[in-house]
């Protein structure tokens, strides 16, 4: 039902920015929880922010809160996260996600969509 496709990631210096991007297709894209997740090398998937339908609130994991933002443009089917003040611990591949229906908004296992993942590197 949903496709999803993430862009904008890349290698920056600590203390850069980059600003991430996911393209979603479906019909009722306004009524879909959407969630960035990454996974680092050797490590298990971990949550990093999510936004529910319009009018829904926003949720980050304590690690990036104050430093990245997620939004989303329901006209244009799009999700965004940016990221401000990277630091080295940031590097990772990340994942956008989306489901009609979530509970927990930091469990992986709520959401039935995934894109392929971009790699973000952050330098020290």
């Amino acid at each position: 039902q949903v496709q999803l496709v993430e862009s904008g990631g890349g290698s920056v210096q600590a203390g850069g920015s980059l600003r991430l991007s996911c393209a979603a297709s479906g019909r009722t894209f306004s009524s879909y929880v959407m969630g960035w997740f990454r996974q680092a090398a050797g490590k298990e998937r971990e949550f990093v922010a999510a936004i529910r339908g319009s009018g829904g609130p926003t949720y980050y994991a304590d690690s990036v809160k104050g430093r990245f933002t997620i939004s989303r443009d329901n006209a244009k089917n799009m999700v965004y996260l940016q990221m401000n003040s990277l630091k080295p611990e940031d590097t990772a591949v990340y994942y956008c996600a989306a489901d009609i229906r979530i509970r927990v908004v930091t469990s992986p296992r709520e959401y039935s969509y995934w894109g392929q993942g971009t790699q973000v590197t952050v330098s020290s």
